[in-house]
């Protein structure tokens, strides 16, 4: 199954670099953490400060599960806290929210 998500950047042209350069070297234990969620593939795109994730999941994948695992790993915690710094939610989001699913509202290959 296929997500899209999205969050924001602090518009800050250091801060957007930064938040570049640690994902040059995601920590080893951070995409262990990832695969073994059932994350299958993961992309992230930026226009400006807005960032767009591609996630593909597999059939077992559990978001509530991947937050408590994530929230018991101190890797995690670390990595979390630092892109923090340098994230902002978007608008609609809810306290605590980070990023925020799309609603696909078209689909080519279910078109006539």
């Amino acid at each position: 199954m296929w997500h899209c998500l999205f969050l924001d950047l602090h518009d800050d042209a250091a801060l957007i670099a930064a938040y570049r350069d640690r994902h040059r070297a995601v920590p080893p234990a951070v995409l262990a953490s990832i695969r073994a969620a059932g994350i299958e593939a993961m992309d992230i795109y930026q226009r400006d400060d807005r960032l767009v994730m591609m996630m593909r999941t597999g059939p077992d994948f559990d978001p509530e599960a991947k937050a408590a695992a994530d929230a018991s790993d101190p890797a995690v915690v670390a990595w979390e806290a630092a892109m923090s710094r340098l994230q902002r939610p978007l608008p609609s989001a809810q306290p605590g929210e980070k990023w925020l699913p799309a609603e696909r509202i078209f689909a080519l290959d279910e078109q006539g």
